[in-house]
């Protein structure tokens, strides 16, 4: 234990030997502590851009009927087996069928009902004329083109039939599943409550945003970012006030964040004399997971139980605290919603270099990269400025070029792992 500045205050002594966890091993633990969390059931107008906390089964057949996916004329294909538009065939036109209505009358051989697309299949018919193929005159139509049985029908069941699994748990309902949804006739479904994060960042050196500017200050730029990686991983954020560096004030934060389902703090996490957090967090009883990780930006970052609540201290240089929240806080949250395991993550993907990178091997290293599609292939061209503190590198960054430990430099043209942390546009 040591004294800081005559302060009184006692810090624990740092274990500067303790091995460094992968990024790998350090996501593994941080998922095997998470659980999902409860659902809840919401309309349907309200489900979007939520996960399913239920599987969906099909109670019905879609569609419920055979029907026809074109305008045109319900026949018996027997009738027009030999029309061309030298030698059309003519049928009587007993009966108009728009969609939403189901026909009165049975299509007998010589004769065809007029149907609009989406109308149910009369009786005694096996395929639709499109109206394309065809001359109507009174309550008469001339066709000129013979069908096989079965044209220009949707057959009962064919886009799902009752007693299927459509959605799984754990299904992200995007605008395609919403509609589905619909069709299955569901008001209202089971979906997992959006985990309440609480995000608190730490510093004297720290001023809020649209305060006046001061010599040696910082405007609490994590809190922003932060709580818009909650957001778009499905989280809903609560931004807490800045916890000045004493162990008092940022105990007390702590105590009230942790009313929160999740714990996010930004600052305090290394080993300098200001840094309180994880003093912090022994003197509350936390239970601290691990603390530093072999990458860069982002070494110490601290996972924690605190007061049952999962806690994640990340940097507080801007870059490694995002890039820290991707990495681990953003698998977290996909987990507690429910998500499947193969999906926690943005995906991963091979791309070509479009200039040389540089690294000093020591450490695992992401770097900043726009990855886009040219000339049939993915591309990532990294930015420039690199540094932990550079936050413009992440303006329109959508990826994180893997650069593994032990490599020093890796040359234009180069295929490279990328972790995605956008999408691909």
């Amino acid at each position: 234990m040591r004294t800081i500045f005559g302060k009184g205050i006692r810090m624990p002594e740092v274990d500067k030997k303790e091995p460094l966890l992968t990024v790998e091993q350090a996501r593994e633990r941080v998922l095997e502590a998470i659980r999902p969390i409860a659902g809840e059931r919401v309309s349907l107008a309200d489900a979007h851009c939520r996960v399913l906390a239920e599987s969906i089964v099909a109670g019905h057949d879609i569609p419920a009927h055979d029907n026809t996916a074109m305008d045109g004329y319900a026949v018996q294909a027997a009738d027009v087996a030999t029309a061309t538009r030298e030698t059309p065939v003519t049928l009587a036109v007993i009966e108009t069928l728009p969609a939403g209505y189901v026909a009165s009358r049975t299509v007998e051989p010589g004769t065809a009902i007029r149907i609009m697309t989406g109308a149910p299949m009369p009786d005694g018919a096996d395929a639709v004329v499109i109206v394309e193929v065809t001359e109507s005159e009174g309550d008469e139509v001339r066709v000129f083109r013979s069908v096989a049985p079965g044209a220009s029908i949707r057959r009962r069941g064919e886009d799902v039939t009752a007693g299927t699994v459509v959605f799984a748990h754990g299904t992200d309902l995007r605008a395609g599943e919403i509609g589905f949804l619909a069709s299955l006739g569901r008001p209202y479904v089971t979906v997992s409550r959006r985990p309440r994060v609480a995000i608190l960042s730490t510093g004297d050196e720290l001023i809020e945003a649209g305060q006046p500017a001061e010599a040696g200050k910082l405007v609490n730029s994590n809190a922003f970012s932060l709580a818009a990686l909650a957001k778009e991983a499905g989280a809903e954020a609560t931004v807490l006030p800045i916890a000045r560096d004493t162990l008092e004030d940022i105990s007390a934060a702590l105590v009230a964040a942790a009313e929160a389902d999740v714990v996010v703090t930004s600052g305090g996490v290394s080993v300098g004399d200001f840094d309180f957090v994880k003093a912090a967090l022994d003197g509350l009883g936390a239970r601290t997971n691990f603390w530093r990780i072999a990458m860069k930006p982002g070494k110490p970052v601290v996972f924690a139980e605190l007061r049952g609540r999962p806690f994640f201290g990340l940097p507080g240089n801007p870059v490694s605290c995002m890039v820290g929240f991707h990495l681990f806080v953003w698998p977290a949250l996909r987990k507690m919603l429910g998500v499947e395991a193969g999906r926690l993550m943005r995906p991963e993907v091979t791309a070509v270099l479009s200039g040389p990178v540089k690294s000093s091997g020591e450490r695992r290293n992401y770097q900043r990269a726009v990855i886009a599609w040219r000339d049939g292939r993915l591309v990532a061209e990294t930015k420039r400025a690199q540094g932990s503190g550079v936050l413009s590198s992440m303006v329109a960054a959508n990826g994180l070029v893997v650069v593994p430990e032990g490599t020093r430099h890796i040359a234009e043209g180069e295929s490279v792992r990328v972790q995605l942390i956008g999408e691909i546009v």
